[in-house]
C-alpha cells in the first residue's frame, strides 16, 4: 500500500496533541482589523480545542499526525 498524503491545509491549521485532542487558532484575526475592537482581538489571541464531532475529519486529514 502506498502512503497516504497529508491535507497540507489541515496540516497547518490543526495540531495534535499527545492526549489526542486537536488544537486549533481563532478565526477572523488575520484582516480589517480596524473594525473590530481591542477586547475582541484580544479574546481572539490562543488557541482552543476542536469540538469533538469533528475530530475524527481531522484526523483522517492527517493520517500521521
Amino acid at each position: 500500500m502506498p502512503k497516504i498524503k497529508t491535507k497540507k491545509s489541515a496540516s497547518k491549521r490543526f495540531r495534535v496533541r499527545p492526549g489526542g485532542t486537536v488544537k486549533r487558532g481563532f478565526a477572523f484575526k488575520s484582516h480589517i482589523l480596524t473594525k473590530k475592537t481591542t477586547k475582541n482581538k484580544r479574546q481572539l489571541r490562543g488557541t482552543t480545542e476542536v469540538h469533538q464531532s469533528d475530530v475524527p475529519s481531522i484526523k483522517a486529514m492527517m493520517p500521521y499526525a
